[in-house]
């Protein structure tokens, strides 16, 4: 029982000291702050393909969490990256690999695109 105790105390932790680290090199947007800047960005849904064909952010381009690694050739370093998936915790966790790469100026939109109202483009 008290292994149980510790063990979710360290997880805890853990998770709290992740969410506050990512806090200093990604930024959250709303979807009013999201709409203001994403033309200038790269704009990057990493919803896996059959997601994104049934409707994305018009202008978005698909690059799977799974494929991200492989395709960061395709992102510049000198341009902010604007991350969505379906609701938040993709996009963090992609934001997580790009920060490791050295890419700096990193938003994702807050909620996800289950909470965008703008344009929307699907296959």
């Amino acid at each position: 029982m008290e292994f149980l105790i510790i063990a979710a105390v360290v997880l805890l932790a853990v998770g709290m000291f992740r969410y506050f680290r990512q806090k200093n090199y990604l930024k959250t947007l709303t979807e009013d702050q999201f709409r203001e800047g994403y033309r200038k960005a790269q704009l990057i849904d990493v919803r896996e393909p059959n997601e994104f064909d049934k409707g994305h952010i018009l202008g978005a381009r698909n690059i799977p969490l799974t494929q991200m690694k492989q395709r960061l050739v395709e992102l510049r370093k000198d341009k902010p990256v604007y991350l969505y998936c379906q609701g938040g915790s993709r996009s963090g966790r992609a934001a997580q690999l790009l920060h490791k790469k050295g890419y700096e100026d990193i938003s994702q939109l807050k909620g996800g695109f289950k909470k965008w109202t703008g344009k929307v483009k699907s296959k």
